[in-house]
């Protein structure tokens, strides 16, 4: 690798995910395009396993240049920042250390790249065979155009502005000079940087061929936690920048406590029992059907009839309690669950 000047950087920030980093690795190997031209750099964030142990064991054989750095644990954000300032490409991918690319990921960003269509870009993320049960129903949750996939990015048709994410992320150096790097928010801070960039006026493209697999939460307790902290996270951002708050993000809230109340009083109420099976039961039964033949997996159909409403719920919660906290209470940033945030 010594003279060869790398002009696309991948940054990936961990802590304590050499598990799910292996695979990362092994996709990165993989990649249909040039390895060369490829410097991957691990921004560890304090991890106490054998992250760097791993890692520079990697550097001796691997067909690009890899770089290991660390600091004391700071976060996601910080962990990026780290990265970016030891980067050299004048492409940036971000990917995180719970995905793999797939083998076209950076051939299909690099030549979009190349054709100048784009200051910065994000696409899809989607889930392997190789992936638990479990893991296919929260990736069916999370991307179905029906529950949040028409906000995150994962079809050509959104019902909400697009913000890359940096499970799945491209910028232009140019870019991160305008703009910096990320802010300090503990969730959410990828959206607050995509948010930043769009008012900068730079060009920001969907590439839906530009796939990543996230292999995403183990358990459903861990699944909870991740999207009571996106829901406590988007009052953050609404705080920070009114145009981050959308109608669109209070509609889990909104569905909540419907579903709430009709279940309250459905020991009262023949009429309530009626609603509740109209626009809670069926549409959820029916969404989890269309999941497992979309899936082409109907065990998970059964996991789906729990995973959709955890989802729902658990944003909601996060989102009622933070609203109240930072717009009626009028108190500081709240982060959510940070101690055993991946147990």
């Amino acid at each position: 690798m010594t003279g060869v000047s790398p002009i696309i950087s991948i940054v990936t920030p961990s802590f304590n995910r050499i598990d799910e980093l292996q695979y990362l690795y092994q996709s990165l190997k993989d990649q249909s395009i040039d390895l060369t031209l490829i410097e991957f750099i691990v921004s560890d964030d304090g991890s106490t396993d054998s992250t760097e142990t791993t890692v520079k064991q990697w550097q001796n054989d691997s067909p690009f240049t890899i770089k290991f750095i660390t600091q004391e644990n700071q976060g996601p954000g910080a962990a990026r920042n780290h990265g970016l300032k030891n980067c050299h490409g004048e492409l940036i991918l971000f990917i995180d250390s719970d995905c793999e690319a797939h083998p076209d990921w950076i051939k299909t960003i690099y030549n979009e790249y190349l054709k100048d269509s784009f200051d910065a870009c994000g696409g899809p993320d989607g889930a392997k065979d190789d992936f638990t049960i479990l893991q296919k129903a929260i990736d069916f949750a999370m991307t179905s155009f029906f529950t949040t996939g028409g906000m995150r990015g994962h079809s050509e048709k959104m019902i909400a502005k697009f913000f890359p994410r940096t499970h799945n992320m491209g910028i232009k150096r140019t870019v991160y000079e305008k703009v910096g790097g990320f802010g300090d928010l503990r969730h959410g801070q990828d959206i607050e940087f995509s948010n930043r960039i769009r008012k900068s006026g730079a060009r920001i493209k969907f590439i839906l061929d530009a796939i990543v697999y996230h292999r995403r939460r183990t358990s459903l307790k861990q699944f909870l936690k991740q999207v009571f902290n996106w829901g406590v996270a988007r009052i953050n951002l609404g705080k920070i920048d009114s145009s981050m708050l959308e109608p669109i993000h209070f509609l889990p809230s909104v569905a909540t406590l419907i579903g709430i109340s009709l279940l309250g009083l459905v020991l009262f109420s023949k009429l309530a029992l009626n609603y509740f099976l109209l626009l809670i039961f069926i549409p959820l039964s029916s969404l989890s059907i269309f999941g497992a033949v979309k899936k082409s997996d109907i065990r998970i159909l059964p996991l789906l009839f729990i995973v959709i409403p955890a989802q729902i719920i658990g944003y909601a919660t996060g989102f009622i309690l933070n609203f109240i906290n930072r717009f009626i209470f009028k108190r500081d940033k709240w982060t959510g669950f940070t101690k055993k945030y991946y147990d």
